[in-house]
């Protein structure tokens, strides 16, 4: 077992707890608050599982994915985006506990607590069809296209996963307005998105051919 990867792994999903632990009930006031409690726990526990299966049957894809620094300007702005997506939207979530604004029913949270493990069922069926896969924009070598299964349905389908899973974040906390500050994503994505594709044209042999096969990038029939 590769122990720097290991410590890498563990520290990095430790420190994310604990930032999106301190946003959403700092700003709240109160540790008593359940949506705040099913947020962490369907958000970490699932990676946790992911993480010690990806360092067991596939070291060098959990490397890929804890890598995530991005050369291109154009991608680190998008990056510091989400950043500040996260942020506004957990602390605004947790001021609507401390102050009493509008929340939705907690049957809500349930759901799209549901909706967000489904989601994340979802990331990794495509993690398992893309070898490839990486946090960042690149090509590595002997790489080819992957045009079959969910990649056959949209061209860039952990992007469709991550706005599914995104989404449903504040929803889980049960705010509306923190949900209209996430409305940001889809934005910030198909930003990533045409810009990536361009970069992919150029470095990646078969992707253009690719994107005339599947018309869609992000959402079938919209796209």
């Amino acid at each position: 077992m590769n122990l720097r990867l290991l410590v890498s792994a563990i520290t990095k999903m430790m420190v994310g707890f604990l930032l999106v632990g301190l946003l959403v009930f700092l700003s709240a006031g109160t540790f008593a608050y359940p949506s705040g409690w099913i947020l962490l726990g369907i958000l970490f526990i699932p990676m946790f599982l992911a993480g010690i299966l990806l360092m067991i049957t596939s070291p060098e894809r959990l490397e890929k994915r804890l890598h995530t620094k991005e050369e291109s300007r154009e991608q680190r702005f998008v990056i510091l985006g989400s950043a500040l997506m996260f942020v506004a939207g957990f602390i605004l979530a947790g001021l609507g506990i401390r102050f009493g604004w509008y929340q939705l029913p907690f049957s809500v949270s349930v759901i799209f607590a549901v909706v967000f493990l489904i989601a994340y069922l979802l990331y990794a069926v495509v993690i398992c069809q893309n070898p490839y896969l990486s946090r960042t924009i690149e090509v590595s070598e002997r790489q080819r296209v992957v045009d079959t299964g969910l990649y056959a349905v949209v061209r860039h389908p952990m992007y469709s996963v991550t706005l599914l899973l995104f989404l449903s974040m504040p929803l889980v906390l049960g705010s509306l307005y923190a949900f209209f500050v996430f409305l940001v994503y889809p934005a910030l994505i198909v930003k990533r998105i045409r810009h990536e594709e361009d970069f992919l044209k150029k470095e990646l042999p078969g992707y253009p051919d690719y994107c005339k096969k599947v018309k869609y990038r992000l959402i079938p029939f919209v796209w």
